[in-house]
């Protein structure tokens, strides 16, 4: 028997009702425009649910009690994804009602030339390699301008781990994209770049955001964390650094003032208990410092990769794990629905199941397109709007740190 609380016949017919005589400032709406007809139907239908083991997680969840581990397991081991999700949008509407935010961003990759051999990853080259790339750093600006326009908010920059690059290069790539376009947003290097260069360097890593800091990097993308089990790790990205020193790492950007973003890459040999254990270590180390702004779940894109012999993901999973981050991570104030990884329809799909943001036009993404990604290298502001409308959301563009963008013809303005 599936457990309601009010009579699903008596909501399809007042739906039924409502697709009848729905209208849009008096004229008929066309059966295309959809997401008239979600915005317009009442969103009080009751939670349902055939597996007993949801019902005190939903108790816990409208009580607004935190999750455990048990209840994290619980999520990612039910079939009954619409109950999850249920509890995933509660949630994320009381936290944005339906709002549902994008930005205006260009992705800059320096170099695809990296001493870790990942086997996660297609991106990265050895520098003798076919394929292997390092922009001198006219060239990055030049890249940087030839995507860019007035409406661009912010540069996302991540690349290899470059065994010959000095700290300096990195120094001066930021400077120079901060002179050039000094009201853009450096959102630069992950906790693994870090890392990395502030031992070539010779640097601690808090000397070394310092410096970062000092360039022009104005946040932290949140590529690297992978997963943080120590099990998987080994097997899939042994050359990085482990899961605490991200975290430390991560730790060291919040105590500066930097804000950071964080992920988690899944859909490849990690495991339920895995995925729980990150999305923990990450809602512990929130507790600490308040400087997470949004969470990315990464679906894995095996082609290209030494583990091409894995299935890519489904759909089913795609949406399930933006779902339970939504009511894992209760401190995190955003869920990211990344469109590059998961593609743009599941992107939209994922506003009603938690997520409150699809990410950016990206111009040219290199990293997941390397995997085999078949999604589009970017889209444009109006794409990302009909996506959100169509989902029945009211879409808000935003820059880096989510304050609203307002535009005109010829600029824009953000909302402090």
């Amino acid at each position: 028997m599936r457990l309601a609380a009010s009579s699903p016949l008596a909501e399809t017919r007042q739906a039924a009702s409502l697709l009848g005589s729905c209208t849009d400032n008096g004229a008929d709406v066309k059966p295309h425009t959809g997401w008239v007809i979600i915005k317009e139907m009442p969103n009080t239908h009751s939670f349902q649910t055939d597996d007993l083991r949801l019902l005190p997680i939903k108790d816990k969840v409208l009580a607004g009690e935190r999750l455990n581990e048990a209840d994290a397991l619980v999520l990612y081991g039910t079939g009954d994804i619409l109950a999850v999700g249920w509890l995933a949008n509660w949630v994320r509407e009381r936290m944005h009602g339906d709002k549902a935010y994008f930005n205006v961003n260009r992705h800059i990759n320096p170099t695809n030339v990296c001493v870790a051999a990942c086997r996660l990853c297609a991106f990265g080259r050895k520098k003798d390699a076919p394929g292997a790339y390092t922009m001198a750093l006219e060239e990055a600006f030049q890249t940087a301008a030839s995507g860019y326009t007035e409406a661009v908010t912010e540069f996302h920059i991540v690349g290899g781990l470059h065994p010959d690059l000095p700290f300096q290069y990195f120094l001066d790539l930021v400077s120079g994209l901060k002179e050039r376009f000094p009201q853009v947003h450096m959102k630069a290097f992950t906790m693994v770049e870090v890392a990395y260069l502030a031992k070539r360097a010779k640097l601690t890593i808090r000397e070394t955001l310092e410096k970062m800091k000092e360039a022009g990097v104005d946040s932290l993308p949140g590529g690297g964390a992978e997963i943080f089990s120590d099990r998987v790790r080994h097997i899939i990205c042994d050359h990085k650094i482990d899961g605490d020193q991200w975290l430390d790492t991560a730790r060291l950007a919040h105590q500066i003032g930097l804000k950071s973003n964080a992920t988690m890459l899944y859909g490849h040999i990690e495991n339920d208990e895995d995925r729980v254990d990150h999305l923990l270590k990450l809602r512990a180390l929130q507790d600490e410092t308040g400087g997470f702004q949004t969470f990315i779940p990464l679906a894995f894109h095996p082609a290209n990769t030494p583990l091409q012999h894995l299935f890519t993901t489904t759909g089913m999973l795609d949406i399930k794990q933006i779902a339970v981050s939504r009511l894992v991570l209760d401190n995190f104030p955003h869920v990211k629905s990344y469109w590059q990884m998961m593609t743009p329809k599941i992107a939209q799909i994922s506003l009603r199941f938690g997520a409150d943001d699809i990410d950016g036009t990206v111009v040219e993404e290199k990293i997941y397109h390397d995997a085999g990604a078949t999604t589009p290298q970017g889209l444009q502001r109006h794409d990302l709007v009909r996506l959100i409308k169509e989902a029945g959301r009211e879409p808000v563009e935003r820059d880096t740190l989510y304050r609203p963008v307002t535009r005109t013809e010829t600029s824009f303005t953000v909302s402090v």
